[in-house]
């Protein structure tokens, strides 16, 4: 079981959630967009959202600024979660605009939001669930998609629901966090893309 869960947070780890959620959106959407445009964007947020970090964090364990990939200490999350708002922004001026995918560019700005909160929060000595922040922040924005384009994913909500409760209890049982910075951590990560919702209509 402690390898299972271990497991689940390998898995599930922050990084990824950004492209599951823009994979998901090309697999769901209506509207027509070419292979190479899809293609281009997502190997290009790999990039930037999984293999720059990566690199960022070997650099900064090497310096002996972090000690683990889980960030464990409040003082091990200000460097990187600054550097992720700039890779953020960048993502957001050069390859998800406003102009092109409406929907995935409100939902990096609400990942910006829920990033620019958990600094403000480490800053402060809270250590908000990374975890929490971006799985809870991934389920809104799938709820957010069934309802905007009128689609039946209710198997993948239910999916979705079912690795939210056993991230939080890989999170629990690893002693990661405490009860009170999972429930923050939900907050953070779903509340920015359920507000932003309402400007998808723009």
């Amino acid at each position: 079981m402690d390898r299972i869960l271990k497991s689940i947070s390998f898995i599930f780890h922050p990084l990824i959630m950004p492209l599951l959620g823009v994979v998901f959106y090309f697999s769901k959407s209506p509207r027509f967009i070419p292979n190479e445009i899809i293609q281009a964007k997502i190997i290009s947020l790999f990039i930037l959202t999984v293999i720059l970090p990566i690199l960022i964090y070997f650099l900064l364990k090497t310096l002996g600024k972090v000690q683990s990939i889980y960030l464990k200490t409040t003082n091990e999350r200000v460097f990187p979660l600054v550097l992720n708002c700039i890779i953020i922004l960048i993502v957001l001026q050069r390859i998800i605009t406003p102009n092109q995918i409406l929907e995935l560019y409100y939902f990096f700005v609400g990942i910006l939001i829920s990033t620019i909160t958990c600094l403000m929060l480490a800053i402060i000595k809270f250590k908000a669930s990374l975890h929490m922040i971006s799985v809870s922040g991934l389920f809104m924005f799938f709820i957010a998609l069934s309802i905007h384009f009128n689609i039946n994913i209710n198997g993948t909500l239910a999916l979705m629901s079912i690795i939210t409760g056993a991230v939080a209890t890989s999170r629990l049982h690893l002693k990661a966090h405490t009860y009170s910075e999972l429930i923050v951590g939900v907050f953070i990560g779903a509340i920015p893309q359920l507000i932003l919702i309402n400007y998808w209509f723009n």
